[in-house]
């Protein structure tokens, strides 16, 4: 008895469920109606701002300008991009070159020439390196170098392989230290950029520039170039980046330059045998050995 009674008070009587309802009801009303209040005015403030910037032009460039500042800024500086750097050339010439300039240029029979002995000499593909020669003779257009010895320094960095790295960090085909010489990547996208061909050139070709005209000569530019610059010797660095340097004019000159290069190789001397040991090639030769 005493739980049934219990449970008869928990009951909900059905006599206040209409009271609840309209309750609900006026709530919702209101809520409706702020809705409602709400977005008239911001329609109403849409109408205004719109009819502002119709009536003034140089506001509303003034808006998009400032809506947009926050987007460049924080947009991201990313390397540029291997394959559109490969298609095109990214240095291009300011104005006409001039009668100095085209010497060092050349003529595009010179270019192709250099192009098909480099490509052979080096077992890279011809479009390859193509794009590689193209690339150094616009950046020695633009630094007023030799193409040549922006090549030659290429072939003996790194064999014309544009992803080479050394143990010590160097990258490139020229060998670049990107970490030393950070500055000179900024523009390029940072020093990720590092890797692309046409921004290692044209950073190594300053490198290069930088330390000839510091030095005084190409020799002493490369030994420095190299990182040997304080050394009694640059272990045949400089030797071996003239000696290219010198078959590629060869080239250029219409010669026929054997793409083979081969070594020279010192004569060994023999060291004097002892008497022991002729007597003991005698007793062998005497024994058929």
């Amino acid at each position: 008895m005493l739980h049934r009674s219990t449970l008869g008070n928990n009951v909900t009587r059905p006599a206040s469920q209409p009271a609840v309802l309209e309750r609900a009801a006026n709530v919702l009303r209101n809520v409706l109606a702020a809705a409602q209040h709400t977005l008239t005015l911001f329609g109403l403030s849409a109408v205004a701002a719109i009819a502002l910037l119709a009536a003034k032009p140089e506001l509303a460039k003034q808006v998009s300008q400032f809506l947009t500042q926050d987007q460049v800024q924080e947009a991201p500086a990313l390397a540029p991009d291997l394959a559109a750097l490969m298609e095109q050339p990214a240095v291009e010439a300011d104005s006409a070159p001039t009668a100095e300039e085209k010497a060092l240029l050349g003529s595009r029979k010179q270019q192709q020439a250099v192009t098909s002995w480099l490509s052979k000499r080096y077992r890279v593909a011809s479009d390859a390196t193509n794009m590689l020669v193209s690339t150094a003779y616009l950046t020695a257009h633009e630094t007023k170098m030799d193409p040549l010895l922006i090549l030659a320094v290429m072939a003996i960095e790194s064999g014309l392989n544009p992803f080479a790295e050394s143990p010590m960090g160097a990258q490139g085909l020229m060998q670049v230290m990107s970490k030393v010489h950070q500055d000179k990547f900024e523009e390029m996208g940072g020093v990720q950029a590092a890797l692309n061909p046409v921004a290692n050139i044209r950073v190594g070709a300053q490198i290069l520039k930088e330390y000839v005209r510091r030095s005084g000569s190409i020799e002493a530019g490369l030994k420095n170039y190299v990182g040997a610059g304080a050394a009694e010797s640059d272990a045949g660095y400089s030797a071996s980046v003239l000696a290219e340097y010198n078959r590629l004019k060869q080239v250029a000159g219409g010669k026929s330059v054997p793409v083979t290069i081969p070594k020279a190789v010192a004569p060994v001397e023999k060291e004097p045998k002892t008497e022991t040991a002729r007597q003991t090639a005698k007793s062998e030769q005497l024994a058929g050995l």
